[in-house]
């Protein structure tokens, strides 16, 4: 990208995206239905990782500035991540290769409602750069924490929500859940 314009449409882009994505999870959150949650969060974390993979596939974003603006505090997420624990109870927790180019492989356990938080508070903060009219440094950041967190944190809860439906419309019973098996009450059909 070379021009400020086409930087700016693709900030705009992005911001809209981040602000999609920032509207369902608390909405999600709010709600307490489980079989509207996941296939919410399942969508709205797909759309996110598709605006980061822009991100990703442009050469670094450069800050005009050698150190970050101060845009104010970082929003409280501690209620919407609780609220997301809650609501997917049991479901919450999962495994997952932390690198897969690590040898060996390095199994870890992960919580969707810890990341979704965590994804909320890196695109927030982004947000706040571009509300203030710092294009580049919004750019910059959404694109540096989707390359050093977001992106990972996002593919993962992704690959758990997905893992969540799949077993739910194929109706198996789930390994390391014991006697919990998916049924119609794990999602509800549209």
């Amino acid at each position: 990208m070379s021009s400020s314009g086409e930087l700016g449409e693709l900030a705009d882009s992005i911001a809209d995206q981040a602000k999609s994505f920032l509207i369902a999870v608390r909405e999600v959150a709010r709600s307490g239905e489980m079989g509207s949650a996941v296939p919410m969060l399942l969508l709205e974390v797909s759309q996110l990782l598709l605006a980061g993979a822009r991100l990703g596939a442009q050469t670094d974003f450069v800050p005009e500035d050698d150190f970050e603006p101060d845009v104010g505090p970082d929003p409280d997420l501690d209620a919407i991540r609780v609220a997301l624990a809650e609501l997917l109870g049991e479901f919450d927790e999962f495994t997952e290769v932390f690198d897969p180019y690590l040898d060996p492989p390095e199994l870890v356990t992960s919580r969707i409602s810890d990341d979704i938080a965590a994804i909320s508070g890196s695109v927030a903060h982004g947000l706040q750069h571009h509300r203030a009219g710092r294009t580049e440094e919004a750019l910059w950041w959404w694109q540096f924490s989707y390359v050093s967190s977001w992106g990972g944190e996002g593919s993962a809860a992704l690959r758990a929500l997905q893992s969540i439906v799949a077993h739910d419309r194929l109706d198996r019973e789930v390994d390391g859940f014991g006697e919990t098996e998916f049924d119609d009450t794990v999602i509800a059909a549209p």
